[in-house]
């Protein structure tokens, strides 16, 4: 080694450690390397509404290089000046990525063969060409998702990072930006840990990267943080609450304007926090009439502008009420997952997504098992569809540890402050099929008590699973929840269907369930003989039963098979599957659809001739 290095002695354990700032192999021995990266970590407090906002996009090219050893945060370099190769005086690891590009939002995943499997750290870098605005003005990167921790560096700085791999957040630039060009940089790493949401054990891909879009964000000195339009709970459709949150402690009178409800209403600021409800009597967001009224908020120099629907949905006894009238949820799960663009949405394929499920006559799906991209809930408000959004508390979540719990927390804080203004989502979901331990049940009560305390307009829901020792729908975790979620696979991994007889006849519950999953993986194209495994038809009859059984049962009040379409799993690895999961009633082209989606939509099709107009 350089003879500069200097040991030094430490410790009683007379360990040695190499000395910072002599050593050029520092790096190759610290494995706290990642530790001062961890600090500036910002959350659901930090999230700013753009609804209304313009943002300058930073989508397209980027440079880009995978980084597997982290070698970028144990050579810092960020810090490196973005010199060509030619006029550097000692030798780099790192020289920007110029000569490899990819284009954002992406997956690398999909980018090339090499990368399918890649789970690890890479770099993206971009110039940013900025022009100072108006006195005053303040300027945050917003990135729409990165999977799973991302690390922001901005000419040579390091100045904020995030974790979670599903939800938006926005950091802030001011200050640091200078006029003319800008080296910005993120480090996306998509590893998997036992210690985070999800952790290292799922049943879908696990793709990285900067898959949603990025941007930055202009805004005055003090400006509109988040703003909440709902109906107040209990008031028949006739009272409307209004919330708004300052980015800091000013007071004053925030203007409020509802077309066709509130021409001018003042609502007065303390401390950057306003409150007021109203009387009013709007037309009610239904699936069958997805009234939406325009909206504009305005504070001093700001403005927000959305488009709202007002409902209520509530629980009474084992029903779901919808505006008052009893509903039967008609479901579908989908998954972000595309056979070309991995987990990346747009909006025609949102569109799409929705379309096929009208087609199969359904008013609800449940977006599986994370928040979604932010378009799918503002075109199901337009469409007139319902929505169930969750957090990915998946399978053996670190139940006992305090910092999954935080994370877990941070992540349905902010999937709820992005989308509370969505008439479409009346379930959020705390988690998914976990075992119901001591651990488990104390997780994710805080979690359901975290959803009432951020929003009362909504019900809480978790996909649980049987109690085996007495075979009944049995959680204790069902004491926090307003509907019962199930997860069921009778007719696949428990072939005979009556242990789902057994289970409805056991089972007596006071609250409303829902089917959360149930299905039966099928080739698309291989018919099969009723009863054999992976075909159409034993698919198909196995929906026509499932269907015949949940009628018998009055408490069960939604049916939510598992999947709309095939996706991909490298957990899944038969002849037949070869990494993907088949129960989706259209494959993974998105458009062959298989024998059980005309069984299901004609069934729903009966259903929703018994629907009231609401839920049609």
């Amino acid at each position: 080694m350089d003879a500069k290095v200097e040991m030094i002695a430490a410790g009683g354990d007379g360990g040695l450690v190499l000395q910072p700032g002599h050593d050029p192999y520092h790096h190759l021995h610290d494995e706290a390397y990642a530790a001062p990266f961890s600090e500036g970590r910002v959350g659901w407090r930090d999230l700013i509404s753009v609804a209304g906002r313009r943002l300058e996009s930073l989508d397209g090219t980027w440079n880009f290089v995978l980084d597997m050893h982290d070698e970028g945060l144990r050579q810092r370099w960020f810090e490196d000046a973005p010199d060509p190769i030619g006029g550097w005086t000692t030798p780099r690891d790192y020289d920007d990525g110029a000569w490899q590009t990819t284009t954002v939002p992406s997956c690398w995943n999909v980018m090339r063969p090499e990368w399918t499997y890649f789970e690890g750290g890479a770099w993206y870098t971009r110039e940013v060409a900025f022009a100072p605005g108006r006195a005053g003005e303040r300027v945050f990167l917003r990135v729409g998702a990165a999977n799973y921790e991302a690390r922001v560096f901005l000419n040579g700085v390091f100045i904020g990072s995030h974790r979670g791999g599903s939800t938006p957040f926005f950091i802030e630039l001011t200050g640091h930006l200078a006029a003319g060009a800008n080296r910005l940089q993120i480090n996306v790493d998509n590893r998997r840990r036992p210690e985070r949401v999800p952790m290292n054990h799922t049943d879908w891909f696990n793709y990285g990267g900067l898959y949603r879009e990025v941007g930055l964000l202009r805004v005055p000195a003090v400006f509109i943080r988040d703003f909440g339009v709902a109906l107040v709970p209990g008031s028949q459709g006739r009272r409307i609450a209004v919330d708004v949150t300052l980015s800091g402690p000013a007071s004053g009178t925030a203007r409020l304007r509802i077309d066709g409800l509130a021409e001018d209403v003042a609502i007065p600021v303390s401390e950057g926090v306003g409150r007021i409800e109203f009387d009013a009597a709007p037309e009610l967001w239904s699936p069958a009439r997805p009234k939406l009224y325009p909206v504009r908020l305005s504070f001093g120099e700001d403005e927000v502008a959305d488009s709202v629907g007002f409902r209520e949905i509530r629980v009474e006894g084992q029903r779901i009420l919808l505006n008052g009238e009893d509903i039967f949820l008609r479901g579908i799960c989908v998954h972000e997952d595309d056979r070309d663009l991995g987990k990346v949405s747009t909006e025609a394929d949102i569109r799409r997504r929705f379309a096929d499920a009208k087609a199969l006559n359904a008013n609800f799906l449940r977006l599986s098992h994370y928040p979604h991209h932010e378009l799918a809930a503002r075109i199901a408000d337009e469409v007139g569809l319902l929505l169930w959004e969750e957090v990915p508390v998946y399978w053996a979540i670190d139940f006992a540890n305090p910092d999954t719990f935080a994370d877990a927390d941070n992540q349905l804080r902010e999937m709820i402050r992005r989308d509370r203004n969505r008439a479409s989502i009346v379930i959020w979901g705390v988690g998914n099929e976990n075992a119901d331990t001591d651990a488990r049940l104390a997780f994710m009560s805080g979690l359901a008590a975290s959803c009432r305390e951020m929003d009362p307009t909504r019900l809480v829901s978790a996909a649980c699973l049987i109690n085996r020792e007495h075979f009944r729908v049995e959680d204790r975790l069902s004491e926090a929840l307003d509907v019962i979620g199930l997860n069921e696979y009778f007719g696949w991994y428990e072939p005979s269907l009556d242990g789902l007889k057994r289970l409805f006849a056991n089972s007596d519950l006071d609250k409303p369930l829902v089917i959360t999953e149930t299905g039966a993986d099928a080739v698309a194209g291989r018919e099969g003989r009723p009863g054999e495994l992976f075909g159409e038809t034993h698919q198909a009859d196995l929906y026509e039963r499932q269907l015949d059984l949940v009628e018998s049962a009055p408490y069960v009040r939604g049916f939510c098979p598992w999947i709309l379409y095939d996706f991909r799993t490298e957990r899944r690895q038969t002849a037949y599957q070869r990494g993907w999961n088949l129960k989706g009633l259209i494959a993974a082209d998105k458009t062959t659809r298989k024998k059980a989606f005309t069984t299901l939509s004609e069934r729903y099709s009966e259903l929703a001739q018994q629907q009231t107009p609401a839920g049609a």
